[in-house]
């Protein structure tokens, strides 16, 4: 792969913003510094800055020519809670917090092409480079578009780039359709009756009826969704009793888990079914239950039209290190609020071998610098092939 030499003089800068990143991540909705680096830098590079949306929300934005096509490039900025246990020399200097899932490199690698494009204008129209806040579940993306991301910043098109462990640096995976699924919560409360153990009959058990409840729940995807549907129903959480108290039927149980799906059919099945088996079990016991299911994350599905301009791109960095054929993740990502608003694609950036098992969200972990040049690279393309100057 050759790198363009202005990209290449700029990697040793991107390095360092990436490590330093690295060593101060900041939660979603707390990334203060984080969006004081990034808009100094993109104001350092002629781009004009907007801050504030969705909290600590960074728009950029680079005017060139008289081209009328708006896009929009987005990187998420926010780390995990969780610890940093490799040792590495960037490690994270923030106890509890480290950048687990590679937003440090994202960041990084839409300031290296806002930093290149603003050097070389060599297209026209104009590009918002969107650094979001709180990717990680805490609703990020859904808060800038409620606070008027694309009234302020219309897009035409607009695209989402996540590293890969598995791919190498110089791979890219650009697929159309589903690409991340709905991640959807639920929980239910079985409300029955507390007794002493050795005389249940005095009272409404809601551990066999929670019992009941989870072997049950497979069936959803077992036997109630279409099998050539993906989908995926987990209880995460059980609460009931007390450890102290092994002679207690408590008065509740409480359950909570994950729903995934690619499509809104089934999304809507997986709500309706959870349900239907909680308020089932509860009659079959007698007991009372409560049921909530909180929609949190749409599916990520890439749009023909955004896909095949972001895969023309693509193989004029990677060439033949393009895969169209890539399977799609279970996880969830929150720029599906983005393609609601625009034709979208969401791309698979090679982050090399997992080592020792480091996959995302993992304490080991670490965003592969290997993969700065070609990421720059390809968003960097995408732009000058999409506003074409000529």
């Amino acid at each position: 792969m050759q790198i363009n030499p202005d990209i290449a003089a700029d990697l040793s800068i991107l390095t360092a913003l990436r490590r330093d990143l690295h060593q101060y991540p900041e939660l979603g909705f707390e990334e203060t510094r984080t969006s004081a680096v990034v808009a100094k830098l993109l104001e350092e590079a002629g781009v004009q800055v907007t801050l504030g949306l969705g909290g600590t929300g960074v728009v950029g934005t680079l005017q060139v020519g008289n081209g009328t096509r708006v896009i929009g490039l987005r990187a998420d900025m926010d780390a995990l809670a969780m610890p940093e246990k490799a040792d590495r020399p960037y490690k994270s200097k923030i106890d509890g917090k480290m950048h687990a899932c590679g937003h440090d490199g994202h960041t990084t690698l839409l300031v290296g092409a806002a930093r290149h494009l603003a050097r070389t204008r060599n297209f026209s129209g104009t590009v918002h480079f969107i650094f979001q806040p709180a990717e990680e579940g805490r609703g990020g993306a859904r808060r800038m578009v409620e606070d008027g991301l694309f009234e302020k910043f219309p897009c035409d098109a607009v695209y989402g780039l996540h590293n890969m462990p598995g791919l190498d640096p110089d791979e890219i995976a650009v697929v159309e359709g589903p690409q991340l699924a709905s991640s959807d919560s639920w929980r239910i409360t079985f409300r029955g009756t507390g007794t002493h153990g050795a005389k249940p009959h005095l009272g409404k058990d809601p551990i066999t009826a929670a019992g009941t409840f989870l072997s049950s729940l497979q069936t959803i995807v077992g036997r109630v969704i279409d099998p050539l549907q993906p989908a995926v129903v987990s209880a995460c959480s059980v609460q009931a009793g007390n450890p102290e108290a092994l002679n207690v039927i408590p008065d509740t149980v409480e359950i909570g888990g994950t729903a995934r799906a690619y499509s809104a059919d089934v999304r809507d099945k997986l709500e309706a079914e959870i349900g239907r088996l909680a308020k089932g079990t509860a009659a079959m016991f007698g007991i009372a239950v409560d049921y909530g299911f909180q929609r949190r994350i749409p599916p990520v599905i890439n749009h023909a039209d955004a896909t095949r301009r972001a895969l023309r791109a693509a193989r004029s960095v990677f060439g033949d290190k393009v895969r169209t054929a890539f399977p799609p993740s279970t996880a969830g990502d929150d720029f599906a609020y983005f393609a609601d608003k625009a034709p979208g694609c969401y791309v698979w950036l090679g982050n090399g071998p997992a080592v020792d098992g480091a996959l995302h969200h993992n304490t080991a972990y670490d965003f592969n610098d290997a993969a700065i040049g070609p990421g720059v690279s390809f968003w960097s393309t995408l732009v000058e092939h999409e506003l074409a100057s000529t």
